[in-house]
């Protein structure tokens, strides 16, 4: 038994179309690939970028069987570090990214910075002085209760997300964004019932009257009260620090853009944009310098791509990320038959893993077995840890197709390797 090591350039999961690409890579280092396929393409944008807090945010990364089902054992891993020389540093870094941004963007896009209290006012000049002044649109404020109570001053419960066009002529469609009436504020509306027996509320303003009926939809101000933050236990949750709730990006992607449209975040986290975007039918271009946060998109992209392909509505997606280096001891093989091949994976150890005490595959995260076409990685099933499934599948089947077979492990790191199994006849 055994596997040989191989390297892949780019990964193509679940599907013959693609939603959309995830990338490895700090910002600066793609700047130039970004341009060159998607300048001028780009509908919308959110970006969620770090906010000069000084800190190091962690994802909780749950080990095996055992810690999926109770929350141990597992790993707490640096995502990312927030920390930087001066806030000029910062500034300039924001500044690379926005300049980027706005060439990505086509004619008709829009740009939603979403801040806290730290650089809500310096990034609000930034975004003036590259997109213009008189393209501001919102300062939307995301209100939300979670979290901890100060004593030394107002509890900060709320962030803000800067919306701003490229040109007068971007397009935006508040009806995107519907939400219940009961949600509205309307506490200073007279309440009455129609001669049809419909309940409204309404104001009168210039001697004309305004109703409003409470089976309609309603739709949302500058201030975004209605959309929780995420909880602990929330079944959203991966695990990466700033999560986003799918919500608040499914109001944001179907406000600012149609379907086909490509959105992009180029720091994508845990992935929700990208989720969001390729559950509404829209396209997405996302990018992360972590492998955690790559690892985490691209598990909750195959899990939602593998869940369509059971209602026969899957769209894939490509991952374009380094390969993990050629230090593991891995066990893999594939028994061909006519019609399908049965590939089975037995053992991966690495370096960390050993370090850390794990054994078997406790290591694993996730796999995926496919066919290797050139230096592109094609999968067609994907097994992957979750609280719902936490037990690994270890054999699968696929269906025979051009190519090498190949399975792909991602492991608790977030490093990504490639390998050719055994051949079992």
């Amino acid at each position: 038994m055994g596997a040989t090591y191989i390297r892949c350039r780019a990964e193509r999961h679940l599907g013959k179309e693609s939603a959309g690409t995830l990338m490895l890579g700090d910002v600066a280092q793609l700047s130039d690939t970004l341009r060159e396929r998607y300048a001028g393409k780009v509908q919308t944008i959110y970006l969620d970028p770090p906010f000069f807090t000084g800190k190091r945010f962690d994802m909780k990364v749950r080990i095996g069987e055992k810690g999926y089902k109770t929350g141990s054992p597992s790993l707490t891993l640096a995502a990312y570090e927030d920390k930087w020389d001066s806030r000029e540093a910062y500034l300039d870094m924001m500044r690379g990214t926005l300049t980027l941004c706005r060439e990505l963007l086509k004619k008709e896009g829009t740009i939603f910075l979403h801040v806290d209290c730290r650089m809500n006012a310096h990034l609000r000049l930034l975004m003036d002085e590259i997109f213009g002044e008189n393209n501001f649109l919102n300062e939307i404020i995301w209100s939300y209760q979670s979290g901890g109570r100060a004593k030394t001053y107002f509890p900060r419960k709320h962030d803000v997300i800067l919306f701003y066009a490229k040109s007068r002529a971007y397009y935006f469609n508040i009806k995107g964004a519907p939400m219940e009436r009961a949600q509205a504020r309307s506490n200073h509306m007279r309440r009455a019932v129609d001669e049809n027996g419909r309940s409204y509320r309404a104001i009168t303003s210039g001697g004309k009257e305004y109703r409003y009926y409470d089976d309609e939809p309603a739709y949302p101000g500058d201030v975004w009260d209605d959309i929780s933050h995420l909880q602990q236990k929330d079944p959203q949750r991966t695990g990466y620090d700033t999560q986003k709730p799918v919500k608040l990006l499914e109001r944001i992607v179907t406000c600012a853009t149609q379907e086909g449209d490509i959105v992009c975040d180029l720091f994508c986290g845990s992935g929700t944009t990208a989720v969001a975007a390729a559950s509404l039918g829209r396209k997405f271009l996302c990018a992360d310098k972590s492998p955690l946060a790559v690892s985490a998109t691209g598990k909750r992209l195959a899990l939602q791509c593998r869940d369509g392909k059971k209602k026969k509505s899957a769209v894939g997606f490509d991952v374009e990320a380094e390969c993990g280096a050629d230090d593991c001891a891995v066990e893999a093989e594939v028994f061909p038959a006519i019609s399908s091949y049965t590939v089975r994976l037995v053992r991966f150890d690495s370096p960390e893993a050993k370090e850390a005490g794990l054994t078997g595959l406790d290591a694993v995260d996730q796999w995926a077995a496919g066919f290797v076409q050139g230096d592109v990685f094609r999968s067609c099933v994907t097994s992957a840890r979750t609280q719902a499934e936490p037990r690994l599948a270890t054999t699968v089947e696929m269906p025979v197709c051009a190519g090498e077979p190949c399975v792909m492990i991602v492991d608790v790191w977030g490093r990504r390797r490639f390998y050719l199994p055994m051949r079992k006849y």
